[in-house]
């Protein structure tokens, strides 16, 4: 089955990937104007789609995220989010980020309250590479 492109705004698009067995997420460079309260709703948009979809597995494309959100919205998104993926069953979760980023090259593990590991790669290929086994 061929991408299916879900949802796209100003600040992102989600693409179901169904025949690579991941639900993508793929932020804009606009997002550098996005204030926590857009990027919380943008998150509880993406659950409710992420709940349709039969991918179980996220790649997130932050390589062009901008945004310079507050240290509460983690919080939020640890309280509000991650339960909803839990209980979706989201069984991996990847973050391709800009070359450099500190969490680059760690071992996925889980974060906070998740029940699945976030990994996070400086290159596409490794993430989807991870994503598929």
């Amino acid at each position: 089955m061929p991408p299916q492109h879900l949802f796209e705004d100003a600040y992102g698009e989600i693409i179901d990937r169904p025949d690579d067995g991941f639900i993508e997420i793929r932020w804009f460079d606009t997002t550098a104007e996005m204030s926590d309260k857009e990027f919380q709703d943008w998150l509880l948009n993406f659950t409710t789609i992420a709940e349709r979809s039969p991918s179980r597995r996220v790649l997130v494309d932050a390589t062009s995220f901008d945004m310079q959100w507050m240290s509460e919205t983690m919080g939020w998104r640890d309280d509000v989010i991650i339960p909803r993926y839990n209980s979706l069953g989201i069984n991996k979760f990847a973050f391709h980020m800009k070359a450099g980023a500190p969490p680059i090259g760690g071992k996925p593990a889980p974060e906070g309250p998740a029940e699945f590991p976030t990994g996070y790669f400086a290159h596409r290929t490794e993430a989807t590479e991870w994503l598929a086994t």
